[in-house]
């Protein structure tokens, strides 16, 4: 999800929920205790050079149980954070702590922003080496073997 998305949503909600993907929610007195940009500049295992800006949203629970973010809340945060940090319309990533700091990408399922998990990929598969897919042999009609017992290689 883009930033311009949810500051389009967030006027049409009552209620800022976030759940994680697994369908745990996000305790209802979480704070928002940062929006920011992050540029990563970073080199692939390829050598190509590549930059990438992400909006970061990070939540934090509290023990002031009765703390509720509301939606004007959350998008005069983002307002401010657009104003004075001039932070561009990109994807979001939501740094959240449960065993560990974790970062998820965000959606929203029509009633809750889910914590999406994100996983790792390599950004240059074609200078890897790694075939797109795995080759499918059937074992008996190789008769080109190196090994074949006639072939002098065994």
């Amino acid at each position: 999800m883009k930033l311009n998305e949810i500051k389009q949503l967030l006027p049409t909600l009552e209620n800022v929920e976030f759940v994680l993907e697994n369908g745990t929610s996000v305790p209802e007195h979480f704070h928002v205790t940062e929006v920011g940009q992050i540029t990563k500049k970073f080199i692939d295992c390829g050598g190509v050079i590549r930059t990438e800006k992400t909006v970061n949203f990070q939540l934090w629970n509290a023990d002031d149980y009765e703390h509720r973010l509301k939606p004007s809340k959350l998008l005069n945060i983002i307002q401010l954070s657009e104003d004075k940090l001039g932070i561009e319309d990109a994807e979001i990533e939501v740094e959240y702590q449960s065993e560990t700091i974790g970062k998820y990408d965000l959606e929203f399922n029509g009633k809750h922003f889910v914590l999406k998990n994100k996983t790792t990929a390599c950004l240059a598969e074609d200078a890897c080496g790694i075939p797109s897919q795995k080759p499918k042999i059937k074992i008996g009609e190789n008769t080109t073997s190196c090994c074949d017992p006639k072939s002098g290689c065994c």
